[in-house]
């Protein structure tokens, strides 16, 4: 349960003065000596502030292990649209989520708890971000490029295995309140969703698991000209390791820029996942995919990785 994480981060977050330092300062008072960074970002229409929290493994790299590194990344375009809107946006809610997470895993190290892998947790912190047409709904900009957010997420440390978690509730096919999770994806294959994921979701909401569908064009990267579900997958295209996306849903469409739609219940539910999944993977217990299944795709048919690339046909990224 990570309620108490989601109020306190929701109340930092929902302040148009809020900074990525304000992030790793709240982290640091919880346990000085965790391992939090943040820095600038430079885009074409503004700038964001990157922040990476690690915590080390009894048995990760850091401690010269060899259990595997999970990361928990929490996509968006921005945690508000200000000046056009007032106050914490539904697109914030993939930040919210996997800083809660950082800031419950940093308490559990501090007291003890130690996980047996190391987990990396990446997100931006942008209080002030544009919109730009969808359907059915408006989406969140951002004011850097896709690409470069991609690049940084997943660089820095060398990830086994990676939860994107991503508000995803502008769309008429994930017609459910709560979360969802996808397929796993690696090197440009769509996979299938994975057994040992579902019982662990089964177990973190006491429902049954909910899965949602992608389309080829969503693992790829975004300004190639072809419609995305939304950004969930985006860092597929950046890296070998395999991922899934955490989407926070609704029963119905809401914008990226709705304020007000923000539901901590769905959050702490999608949170909780994501920290037993890094548990059990740090363990050893927990495949995203099957490794002779996915050898077998790409003998067959050669591989996919060309999916990760922009193609013959660039176009502008929208959210440029």
């Amino acid at each position: 349960m990570i309620f108490k994480q989601l109020i306190e981060l929701y109340d930092l977050l929902d302040d148009p003065a809020t900074s990525g330092v304000a992030v790793v300062e709240h982290l640091r008072g919880i346990d000085p000596a965790c391992d939090a960074e943040t820095y600038v970002l430079e885009g074409p229409k503004g700038t964001t502030d990157m922040v990476r929290v690690r915590i080390p493994g009894s048995r990760g790299r850091a401690a010269g292990g060899d259990a595997p590194t999970i990361g928990l990344l929490g996509r968006l375009g921005g945690l508000g649209a200000r000046p056009e809107r007032i106050g914490f946006v539904s697109d914030g809610d993939g930040a919210l989520t996997a800083l809660a997470c950082a800031a419950k895993l940093v308490s559990m190290h501090a007291r003890g708890d130690v996980l047996a892998g190391d987990v990396v947790i990446s997100t931006h912190v942008c209080p002030h971000a544009p919109t730009f047409p969808h359907e059915p709904v408006a989406f969140m900009g951002s004011p850097v490029a896709t690409a470069d957010v991609n690049r940084e997420e997943v660089g820095g440390a060398q990830l086994d295995a990676v939860l994107v978690v991503d508000t995803t509730k502008g769309n008429r096919i994930m017609n459910e309140r709560g979360f969802m999770i996808s397929p796993t994806v690696k090197e440009g294959c769509i996979l299938r969703v994975s057994e040992d994921l579902v019982s662990l979701m089964e177990i973190a909401t006491g429902r049954r698991a909910r899965t949602y569908p992608l389309s080829m064009a969503d693992i790829t990267p975004y300004g190639n000209g072809l419609y995305h579900l939304n950004s969930i997958l985006q860092p597929c295209t950046a890296t070998d390791a395999p991922v899934v996306g955490v989407a926070v849903t609704t029963e119905t469409a809401v914008p990226g820029c709705a304020t007000g739609a923000t539901r901590l219940g769905d959050l702490d539910e999608a949170g909780s996942f994501m920290i037993e999944v890094a548990k059990a993977f740090g363990e050893g217990k927990c495949a995203f995919y099957d490794e002779g299944e996915f050898e077998c795709f790409v003998a067959r048919y050669g591989s996919m990785r060309h999916l990760q690339g922009m193609g013959a046909l660039p176009a502008e990224d929208p959210q440029a």
